[in-house]
């Protein structure tokens, strides 16, 4: 079976991933790592998320689930469903990039996580679904370099479904 779906996020050590529709820490390595990874497949995200970031993101296919059918962003794919999304792309690997209603969504068709944990407690007000971990095996293990651009420790997980 073709790993199709993945969800990427970071997180806190309480799964915190967002603050009033932003991230809640600066952490250019993990949006380098975000980039490198996502580039070259489509991406799905709410419209709040693709609000929060005002433009579709480059060199990907960006597709945006809403209930709004009069929502019609420049540059995007505007779909109403999670069934409709899957159909799109039957054989490609699509990137589930939020927010938290999103992840809940495509969490029980997911083959892949792509997690950055960022090991450091923050305030915001949207957190990652439940994942039962025992679902999922870590098939891979980066941990992050700290410097002055990126002062939180973090590290980057891939997770397989078991």
């Amino acid at each position: 079976m073709m790993n199709r779906i993945a969800l990427i996020w970071a997180m806190d050590k309480n799964g915190l991933i967002g603050a009033n529709n932003k991230m809640p820490w600066r952490l250019p390595a993990d949006m380098a790592y975000f980039r490198a990874t996502t580039t070259g497949h489509p991406v799905i995200m709410g419209r709040l998320t693709y609000e929060s970031i005002g433009k579709p993101l480059v060199d990907r296919t960006n597709i945006v689930l809403t209930r709004n059918d009069d929502y019609k962003p420049d540059g995007c794919i505007v779909v109403h469903s999670v069934e409709q999304t899957l159909d799109l792309y039957p054989e490609e690997k699509v990137f589930v990039i939020g927010g938290a209603q999103v992840y809940r969504q495509f969490l029980p068709h997911a083959d892949l996580l792509y997690v950055t944990r960022i090991d450091h407690d923050f305030s915001g007000d949207e957190y990652f679904p439940d994942v039962d971990w025992s679902q999922w095996q870590l098939i891979q293990e980066t941990p992050g370099q700290v410097d002055d651009r990126n002062p939180y420790p973090y590290t980057f997980q891939v997770y397989s479904k078991k």
